[in-house]
């Protein structure tokens, strides 16, 4: 097993989303319990953030949520996990996030999701941070995007190595050996970098 201890979710708060990923989803937090890995994500309640977080708890895992207090406004903030951070803005808790978590984990999810996961992956070719990153393409849901970023190094604005700073998993299970095999990253975030 890894010494990966912690791992950050980004995913939907859609509550009208395709219920095609809510089993995926709940059997990602479940693992992540049984793996004793704290799962961190974005403080929701909503859509696949409340699943994947109820299915860890249930499970008996440890979840951190770090809600920006403009949310709370458009999205109810889930009060019953293990720690619940309030933060001024989603800069504040997007590097709380990063910080936070050994490797990162992208599931289906819309603009915010998106946001999120470029956002990790250029900090990572950055340097920034080097830890891993999973895309979960479950149900074929990121094909187009890996296909704009493939189409984009052969453009030449995407450098081929920069193709390096994320593996595609397309099963929970997938996932889960992946974190088995990941090293976790010796560097702390560079915050001052951000």
């Amino acid at each position: 097993m890894s010494d990966i201890k912690s791992v950050c979710v980004y995913c939907g708060s859609s509550t009208i989303s395709d219920p095609i990923f809510d089993a995926p989803t709940e059997q990602l937090g479940q693992s992540l319990a049984k793996a004793g890995i704290t799962l961190v994500y974005g403080g929701g309640n909503p859509g696949l953030m409340g699943k994947v977080a109820n299915s860890c708890m249930s499970a008996g895992g440890n979840v951190i949520g770090i809600i920006p207090d403009s949310i709370l406004k458009l999205e109810a903030r889930h009060d019953e996990v293990t720690e619940l951070h309030v933060v001024p803005s989603m800069h504040v808790r997007k590097a709380m996030m990063a910080e936070r978590a050994d490797a990162f984990i992208v599931l289906p999810g819309g603009l915010g999701t998106l946001d999120e996961t470029f956002e990790i992956l250029t900090w990572k070719y950055l340097g920034i941070h080097d830890k891993p990153v999973i895309i979960a393409n479950l149900d074929g849901y990121w094909t187009p995007m890996l296909d704009m970023i493939q189409h984009m190094a052969d453009k030449k604005f995407v450098r081929k190595d920069h193709l390096d700073t994320f593996v595609v998993a397309n099963s929970i299970e997938e996932i889960m050996d992946i974190l088995s095999r990941a090293e976790p990253s010796t560097e702390p975030i560079k915050s001052d970098k951000i």
